[in-house]
């Protein structure tokens, strides 16, 4: 996901894909320490892009303040 997808959501649907993003991570996570995934590096986009959510909530949420 792409930092301009992310500015043109609303804070409902971050909030809801910032959730799915934290589960699908943590799943991925399990799946890869008990059988070696062959895509590892999608761990490390969901990762990315768990940061990318949790930085525009921080940004829209300081600027309310």
């Amino acid at each position: 996901m792409k930092y301009n997808e992310v500015k043109k959501l609303n804070n409902e649907e971050l909030s809801d894909k910032l959730k799915n993003a934290v589960v699908d991570y943590k799943t991925m996570k399990l799946k890869h320490t008990l059988t070696p995934l062959e895509q590892t590096h999608i761990i490390q986009q969901l990762r990315r892009d768990i940061a990318r959510l949790k930085t525009e909530l921080n940004l829209r949420k300081n600027q309310t303040n």
